[in-house]
C-alpha cells in the first residue's frame, strides 16, 4: 500500500519536490520498494501551484491535508515560524509524521516540536533545514553518534560565500556586491537574515544541539554579519596568508558549549578556505573519526528538494516496514552556553585614523591598559594623504577585554568615527 503524502508549500523547494516525484517515483519503487504517492497539495499561491499539474489534489486550507485520515507524511515548506508552527504541530497532533526544511522553526521551537513528536509517537524529520542537499543532520544522528562531537564549524550560508568571494576575487565593494547577488536571485531583496548572519545562526543552532546533545536555540546564538567587510580588509588577510569566511562555530569547552556566526579569518591551507561562491561546508571534529568535511550546494530548488525527499522516503520506509521512531530529541545533557564576552580568540582588527604623529603610540597604550597582546601592525596610507589604516593582528585575548579597547579607542580625537573591521582570527 502507498504512503501518502501531504504537501505544504509550491515554491521552489515545493515544486523540486513535485518534480522529483514525478522523475522518480517509479524508480524509487522499484529500486527501493518504497510506494509514496502525493494525495494533497496546499498552496497560497494557486497558480504556482498549478503550474505543477497538482490541480486535482490542490487545496488553499492546509486543514484539508491536517484531517485527511489518509495522508501518512506531512511535508512542510512554506517557512516561517507563525503558520508553520501550526502546521507542523497540528499534523504531529493529528497523527501525521512531518518532514520540514524550516530552519527557523527548529532553531526556535524545536524542543516543543520534538515533544509533540515524541507524545504522538510520530517522525519529525529536517535534513533541509541544514546545507540545502548536504547530508549533515543523518550523518550525525546516526553514522557519527559512536563519537564525542568536539567541533562544528561551517560556511552554511550560500549567499554571503558568493559575496565575500566575489569581493576578493574582483575586488567589489560590499554593496556592488550585493546588488549583483540580488540581482542573480542568491540574495533577497530584504537580505538581513543573510547578511547579518542570522540564517547561519539558526543553522548552527540545530547542529550544536545535535552535536552536543544539549538544547541550543537562535537566541542563544551571537550573530554578525559581514556589511563591515571591504575588499581592503580581504586584500590585507590575503597578504598575511588568510582568507575571510563568515562561518558559524560551535565548540565544545571546559566551561560549556560556545557558539556562534561572525566573519572568521581561516589560513589558506584550512579545508573551509577552499569552499567559494555559493557552496557550502560544514566542518566536524569527533573524538575517534577525526576531522570530516561534508560540501555541496547550499540552497536552491533541485538540492534542498533532494534533502526533503530523503527525508520522505526514509519516514516512508519506516512506515512500510512498521518501524517505530527509533530518533527523537537527543538534547538530554544541559551544558552551560559560554557568553561571547568569555570567548578567547586572536583578533584582526583596522582603524581608520588621521595620519599624524602620536597616533600609533596612543592606540599602543590603550592595547596595553587592557592587556591585550599585539602580534602585529600594519599601516597603509589613503588616496587622500590626510588618513592611514592601521591593522592589528593580536594574540590570543579575551572578546571583552578586546570591546574595551575598541570603545577606548573610538574616543580618540584622530580615530574617524567610521566603525573598525574586526575579524576573528582562526588558527
Amino acid at each position: 500500500m502507498a504512503v501518502k503524502l501531504g504537501l505544504v508549500g509550491t515554491g521552489t523547494v515545493g515544486g523540486g519536490c513535485i518534480d522529483i516525484l514525478k522523475n522518480h517515483g517509479e524508480e524509487f519503487k522499484r529500486h527501493y520498494g518504497i510506494d509514496v504517492e502525493l494525495v494533497r497539495v496546499c498552496s497560497r499561491n494557486p497558480e504556482q501551484a498549478l503550474e505543477h499539474g497538482v490541480e486535482d489534489i490542490f487545496t488553499q486550507d492546509y486543514q484539508d491535508i491536517l484531517n485527511d485520515p489518509d495522508v501518512d507524511i506531512v511535508i512542510e515548506l512554506i517557512g516561517g515560524t507563525t503558520v508553520a508552527r501550526d502546521v507542523v504541530l497540528g499534523a504531529l497532533r493529528a497523527g501525521k509524521n512531518v518532514v520540514t526544511a524550516n530552519k527557523a522553526l527548529m532553531a526556535t521551537y524545536g524542543e516543543e516540536v520534538m515533544g509533540a513528536a515524541a507524545e504522538a509517537g510520530k517522525e519529525i524529520a529536517f535534513e533541509a533545514s541544514v546545507g540545502g542537499g548536504i547530508p549533515i543532520i543523518d550523518p550525525m544522528k546516526h553514522s557519527l553518534i559512536a563519537n564525542r562531537i568536539d567541533s562544528v564549524m561551517g560556511i552554511v550560508n550560500g549567499t554571503t560565500n558568493y559575496m565575500l568571494t566575489r569581493m576578493a576575487e574582483d575586488d567589489m565593494p560590499y554593496a556592488d556586491v550585493l546588488a549583483e547577488a540580488q540581482a542573480k536571485g542568491f540574495a533577497e531583496a530584504d537580505p538581513t537574515a543573510d547578511v547579518d548572519g542570522l540564517d547561519a545562526a539558526a543553522k548552527i543552532a540545530i547542529l550544536a544541539s545535535i552535536a552536543f546533545n544539549s538544547r541550543v536555540t537562535i537566541n542563544d546564538v551571537h550573530a554578525e554579519g559581514i556589511r563591515n567587510i571591504t575588499p581592503l580588509d580581504l586584500e590585507i588577510a590575503k597578504d598575511m596568508g588568510y582568507c575571510v569566511k563568515l562561518l558559524a562555530h560551535a565548540h565544545r569547552t571546559e566551561e560549556g558549549i560556545d557558539v556562534r556566526v561572525h566573519p572568521t579569518m581561516l589560513p589558506l591551507n584550512h579545508q573551509l578556505a577552499t569552499v567559494n561562491g555559493v557552496y557550502n561546508a560544514i566542518y566536524v571534529v569527533g573524538d575517534a573519526v577525526g576531522e570530516t568535511m561534508f560540501f555541496g550546494e547550499g540552497a536552491g530548488s533541485g538540492p534542498a528538494a533532494s534533502a526533503v525527499m530523503g527525508d520522505v522516503l526514509e519516514v516512508a520506509r519506516h512506515l512500510q516496514a512498521g518501524i517505530p521512531p527509533f530518533v527523537g530529541c537527543t538534547c538530554t545533557d544541559e551544558l552551560p552556553l559560554v557568553p561571547m564576552e568569555e570567548l578567547k580568540t586572536k583578533y584582526y582588527i583596522r582603524f581608520a585614523v588621521a595620519d599624524r604623529s602620536g597616533v600609533l603610540a596612543a592606540m599602543a597604550g590603550v592595547f596595553a591598559d587592557h592587556n591585550v597582546s599585539v602580534h602585529s601592525v600594519i599601516q597603509r596610507g589613503k588616496k587622500d594623504g590626510n588618513t592611514v589604516d592601521i591593522t592589528y593582528v593580536t594574540h590570543t585575548a579575551r572578546e571583552k577585554s578586546v570591546r574595551a579597547v575598541l570603545a577606548d579607542i573610538a574616543k580618540l580625537d584622530d580615530v574617524l568615527r567610521e566603525e573598525p573591521s574586526v575579524i576573528r582570527v582562526e588558527d
